[in-house]
């Protein structure tokens, strides 16, 4: 089935699943229900059980799902078994966290580029990565034939540095800043906005206990 058929929404929750499937197969257990994996994964299991229909049959009524076999389709639909290499675009604090952590706890992801336009630390391998002067980006982009970057730069050159990595070649951006980029149809953008996550988090906090103290 298309990948472009499948929900946005579905989408999202596919590492989850893969992630909880290992979590059981590591645990040893053999098969599980979608009430399982619903109790786990605290997701309706209407929709665990709408997502997986997305792909056609994954599990046998009465039986449930196959444990090891369900990981292996995830692993296959996710491309666990590939690894991405990511390009890294600036090199502040929330770069250098990002650079730090490097998704070591994936195997099949990794920042293998950053780029930095101070001298400091272009030039540099930090964390077992090399940096780059942005002068360089295009050509460290197509050269390694990085196809994903995430964005950590200041907003106000935010738009120009995606316009950079758009004519490089770039599918796919997470973007770390406070600006929504303008960028192709084609191209798929990941926005991130912590503040905005801890704020909502904050609201519902207090709106929840002043519910509670009425």
């Amino acid at each position: 089935m298309a990948s472009a058929k499948i929900p946005k929404a579905t989408a999202k929750r596919l590492p989850l699943y893969y992630r909880y499937l290992q979590f059981l197969a590591d645990a040893g257990t053999a098969r599980v229900s979608s009430n399982e994996l619903a109790e786990g994964l605290k997701i309706d299991s209407a929709t665990i059980r709408r997502d997986f229909s997305y792909f056609g049959t994954l599990g046998k009524r009465g039986y449930g799902y196959d444990v090891t076999a369900l990981l292996a389709f995830f692993k296959k639909i996710l491309r666990q078994d590939h690894l991405t290499t990511v390009a890294l675009v600036g090199m502040g604090a929330m770069g250098m966290a990002l650079l730090s952590n490097n998704f070591r706890q994936s195997d099949n992801m990794r920042i293998g580029a950053a780029f930095d336009d101070s001298g400091k630390r272009a030039g540099t391998i930090v964390d077992g990565v090399p940096v780059y002067p942005l002068v360089d980006l295009e050509k460290q982009v197509r050269d390694q034939q990085i196809h994903i970057a995430i964005l950590a730069a200041g907003d106000d050159e935010a738009q120009a540095l995606c316009d950079r990595l758009v004519n490089a070649g770039v599918q796919g951006i997470m973007n770390f800043t406070a600006v929504r980029l303008n960028t192709p149809t084609n191209l798929r953008v990941q926005n991130v906005d912590l503040a905005g996550e801890l704020q909502t988090l904050i609201y519902f906090v207090d709106n929840f206990a002043a519910e509670k103290g009425k």
